[in-house]
């Protein structure tokens, strides 16, 4: 009951406060949460025009800043979010980038099971929100069976337990809240206040897993931008932030402990090498 709670307020607060989500996203860090993902999805996707095929699902789109990207490259995009707000912010933007005619928008909660149709979409989006559902892996398995069989892509980004560890070490110098934080299922939520729900690489693996779907790709998102010196203008430098981020997310052995972790996955028994 208590973490159904924190779910509840949470939604609560998505729907009051839209615009600070919106502002979020305008600063480095919140653009690194988004650049970073989608640099990484695009590796992956193939050109509408090439396919035939393009249709897009953001599930819990938020503001519609990733939704707004995928129809600049010509894909049809159902935007999905509980909050009203959210939506209309996601509109607006569609409307201002003369997108509207690309973009559906959709009021519905990502904890319902199998609220669309069966291969439906080529590209799905499910960025940090198995954070604040019910049930992940409900959530995964509805979004595989709305995946196309033969080539749709699952985009996942999650948040990393072990970036909340280095986050409560070195950001606030708490050594007992790190240490806590190496067995923590939930952590505290910045922006929103309240709890979400952490995940280890190892975890999420297994409800992909769980789901059907298989991981064709891990990358880490925000490794050490997070950490850098006060000497160091995440601003003025973000081209050469990003440049490397990119380069440390792609290794093991600094995905590992990066804020975030980003899976792309397909359904299970499609095969696809990373290098392809």
């Amino acid at each position: 009951m208590a973490d159904n709670y924190c779910l509840m307020k949470i939604d609560e607060r998505f729907q009051s406060e839209a615009d600070k989500y919106a502002a979020y996203l305008e600063t480095p860090e919140g653009r690194l949460r988004l650049d970073l993902p989608f640099a990484n999805l695009r590796e992956f996707l193939s050109s509408p025009a090439a396919t035939g095929s393009s249709r897009a699902l953001d599930l819990g789109c938020g503001t519609g800043a990733n939704g707004l990207r995928l129809a600049r490259l010509g894909y049809d995009v159902m935007l999905m979010d509980s909050s009203v707000a959210m939506l209309e912010i996601a509109k607006r933007a569609a409307k201002e980038a003369g997108l509207l005619e690309k973009i559906e928008t959709k009021q519905g909660d990502a904890n319902l099971a199998d609220p669309f149709d069966e291969a439906a979409f080529d590209v799905i989006l499910c960025h940090n929100i198995l954070e604040f559902v019910e049930d992940p892996v409900a959530v995964l398995r509805s979004a595989a069976g709305a995946l196309r069989t033969s080539s749709g892509i699952l985009s996942v980004l999650v948040r990393n337990r072990a970036g909340e560890v280095l986050k409560a070490a070195i950001l606030s110098g708490d050594v007992d809240a790190a240490a806590c934080g190496l067995t923590a299922e939930w952590g505290n939520e910045a922006l929103y206040g309240g709890k979400v729900r952490l995940f280890t690489p190892e975890a999420t693996r297994s409800i992909l897993t769980a789901a059907s779907l298989e991981v064709i790709a891990e990358r880490g998102v925000r490794v050490m931008a997070d950490y850098l010196s006060p000497r160091v203008s995440l601003s003025d430098e973000y081209d050469r932030v990003f440049a490397l981020e990119r380069q440390l997310g792609g290794r093991p052995d600094f995905s590992a402990i990066a804020r975030y972790t980003h899976f792309l996955a397909r359904r299970a028994n499609t095969t696809i090498r990373e290098d392809a």
